[in-house]
């Protein structure tokens, strides 16, 4: 890797994780709930006031209405509702970082909306259909998703992520949580955050907030990206 390269580190917060400010010191973009799958007003206040003194790019974490079920379980919800919902998202988390004199530079799907995003057309759709107003911001998602390509083809800037704790198939989804090989250790994870850079697979790199030690894994990411000349820098 040459003394040039760059990525982005996310993280999700705003999940009720222990932790969420840490991360905040070391990440350059922050994905928050929005209150649907978790997350509540002030939270969001908190964690968008310390991205904005921290630098850290702020993203709306947008997903199912589903707090019992974390936004985890796949439901049927119609496009239209997946519309509205993702738009109220959006707008709730765009008030609170206007007021900690922020901004949202960019939506970020969560759990089973995002899975679904990646292969419905239909539902991805109506995601770039909420996401298309007057302060329309930028799209981070699954590489070669649904979403991601029809994103770009309405104009949106996008990013693809790669999960630097979660485990990869052969054809390059991610193994089901539901099997025990999931979630990669650190030595794992850090190996794989470093290959996506020097492969330069994807612009932004994800931590979950609720992954065992993913503070820890985060300083070594950090540190192993430093060791390697890469410049942590927000996509968005």
């Amino acid at each position: 890797m040459g003394d040039t390269t760059t990525i982005d580190l996310n993280a999700d917060v705003g999940e009720g994780i222990a932790g969420d400010r840490e991360l905040l010191a070391l990440v350059t973009s922050a994905s928050i709930a929005c209150g649907f799958h978790a997350g509540d007003a002030a939270t969001m206040h908190a964690l968008c006031r310390e991205a904005v003194a921290r630098g850290v790019a702020i993203g709306a974490h947008v997903g199912y209405r589903d707090r019992e079920g974390f936004g985890r379980r796949p439901l049927d919800i119609p496009a239209g509702t997946v519309e509205a919902d993702t738009a109220e998202q959006l707008a709730t988390l765009q008030e609170v970082a206007q007021a900690e004199e922020g901004r949202v530079a960019y939506v970020k799907l969560h759990g089973a909306l995002y899975e679904r995003a990646n292969t419905d057309a239909e539902c991805a759709a109506a995601v770039v259909r909420a996401l298309r107003t007057a302060e329309s911001p930028a799209v981070l998602a699954f590489p070669r998703s649904q979403l991601i390509t029809q994103a770009a083809a309405a104009g949106l800037a996008t990013a693809a992520e790669g999960f630097v704790d979660r485990a990869y198939t052969a054809d390059g989804t991610l193994v089901p949580r539901t099997e025990p090989a999931a979630i990669l250790d650190h030595e794992a994870a850090v190996a794989q955050a470093l290959s996506f850079t020097r492969r330069q697979q994807v612009r932004s790199l994800c931590i979950h907030g609720d992954t065992p030690g993913a503070l820890e894994l985060a300083h070594r990411i950090v540190d192993e990206l430093a060791a390697a000349s890469v410049e942590l820098r927000a996509f968005a």
